[in-house]
């Protein structure tokens, strides 16, 4: 008990030391709210931004009286992992503390420490954290002031939405990022409730089984003798492939030619197959 009254003297106190005209008195209620978003409000109203005459070199900020300040939380896993550092000024001097023995030794310093972070680094911070009263719990000594209820900004969540679901067959890399984006996106939602609806669509054949269907389809068009589309290609040009003559040998026939070639093409074609047997009954010995 000796120690509230104290607190409450020393408050009382600090209140001679500020040029109250003109000022208000806003209480805040910090149960269950995020040290930082809560933080970013105060740091706005010590420096008076929230007034028309606002101007930076002057200390024009309203008094903020912060109750049930034991009950704020961090995001996450910070109450292990933020970490309040510091330096005797000796060799090897620099300690730490994480934010869970923070809150055991004083609650109301980490407030404060993410208020006095967050005001400009000037002369004005040290005026303007005098006006900031942290309370841990409900209890202070300032119910007899014409008091300002201030309501905090809820916090809400910004999750960036999806215009698009992934394709068939892939699988996303973060399954619950994706989750959460997809929550966050109306026209996902209700893209998956008329799937729901509609009856499932055929599996959709991939591009392997494509191709193979279609060298399928060639095979068998060759086989029932009609002809390959693109035999004759752009400008003229002719795509002969290699066959086996009707007498079974792998060189090409005359035969086989005569449908492809021009009347041009045909006599210089026999021309030259004339000079090969000449050349070959020459090589040949006599029986």
């Amino acid at each position: 008990m000796a120690d509230i009254r104290a607190q409450s003297i020393k408050a009382l106190r600090s209140l001679e030391t500020i040029r109250l005209n003109g000022l208000r008195f806003r209480l805040i209620d910090a149960r269950g709210l995020i040290v930082g978003k809560l933080a970013t409000q105060i740091s706005v109203l010590l420096q008076g931004k929230d007034k028309p005459i606002y101007t930076p070199k002057q200390n024009m900020g309203d008094v903020v009286i912060v109750i049930n300040a034991a009950h704020l939380h961090f995001t996450q896993d910070k109450w292990d992992t933020k970490l309040y550092r510091w330096h005797t000024g000796f060799p090897g001097g620099l300690r730490q503390r994480t934010a869970a023995e923070e809150w055991d030794r004083d609650p109301t310093e980490v407030l404060r420490k993410a208020v006095n972070g967050m005001l400009p680094k000037n002369l004005q911070r040290i005026y303007r954290m005098d006006k900031l009263k942290i309370f841990p719990e409900e209890d202070h000594p300032f119910k007899a002031l014409p008091l300002s209820l201030y309501v905090p900004s809820p916090r809400t969540l910004h999750l960036p939405g999806m215009g698009w679901s992934l394709p068939p067959g892939l699988d996303p890399m973060n399954p619950k990022k994706y989750a959460l984006r997809r929550l966050a996106s109306p026209y996902l939602q209700q893209e998956q409730a008329e799937s729901k609806q509609q009856p499932p669509a055929p599996p959709v054949p991939s591009t392997a089984h494509q191709a193979q269907g279609q060298q399928g389809q060639g095979k068998a068009g060759q086989e029932g003798g009609k002809p390959e589309k693109g035999s004759r290609g752009r400008k003229g040009e002719r795509k002969v492939e290699a066959g086996k003559t009707a007498s079974g040998s792998g060189a090409l026939g005359l035969a086989d030619l005569e449908s492809l070639l021009t009347e041009e093409e045909r006599v210089e074609l026999k021309k030259q197959v004339s000079r090969q047997q000449q050349q070959q009954s020459q090589h040949q010995k006599p029986s």
